[in-house]
């Protein structure tokens, strides 16, 4: 079951957009990514989040306040559709704002529980958390294809059928994993830790 998640960043491409509507997946906004979600014609099912940069009254009660402050809203939101049983969680309006922010979404992406393909879209590509507890992760790549692999966890990562592979080799967060090439072929890649594949979209 796919459920998609609206944040408070900045606006989403057209096409991610139209992708959005396309899905026919229930769009929930991240607290002030209701009202841009709306604002652009998008139907929101529930806002989640602290609530603390909306006007719940303007969301007839259409509200679920997550108040724990020891994650952001958006660690929240994951967490609460996995408990509803979503198993694919596409992330949009995340992009933009200060670093802390950018980064603060790859972290919400290690901070959630296994068990959920999640996915931030961004204007050309895509950020896929790849958990250690769902097995590897398999996919063509075209020859010449970049991707990025970034170990948010440190430990031993394995890939295969890219130009650069690995073989169990110790990686943490670094620049090392950036720009791996696809060689036409199927790319398999697992790690110990977690992991963030980024490709196209």
């Amino acid at each position: 079951m796919r459920g998609v998640l609206w944040c408070n960043g900045s606006i989403p491409t057209e096409s991610v957009v139209e992708w959005v509507l396309k899905s026919g997946a229930p769009v929930f906004g991240v607290d002030g990514g209701a009202d841009k979600a709306h604002g652009l014609g998008v139907e929101v099912a529930e806002v989640l989040g602290d609530l603390d940069s909306i006007d719940e009254s303007a969301w007839m009660g259409r509200t679920l306040l997550l108040n724990d402050q020891s994650f952001n809203d958006l660690v929240k939101s994951i967490e609460e559709l996995i408990h509803r049983g979503f198993d694919e969680i596409e992330i949009v309006g995340a992009d933009g704002g200060d670093p802390g922010h950018i980064l603060g979404n790859w972290a919400a992406m290690n901070d959630a529980s296994s068990g959920a393909r999640i996915r931030i879209h961004h204007e050309d590509q895509v950020s896929t958390r790849l958990h250690p507890d769902d097995g590897g992760f398999s996919a063509e790549f075209e020859e010449g294809e970049l991707f990025s692999i970034f170990a948010i966890e440190a430990g031993k990562v394995w890939i295969s059928g890219a130009k650069w592979e690995l073989h169990g080799d110790d990686l943490g967060l670094s620049s090392r994993g950036l720009h791996n090439e696809g060689t036409g072929d199927v790319v398999n890649i697992r790690g110990e830790g977690v992991l963030i594949l980024v490709s196209k979209r």
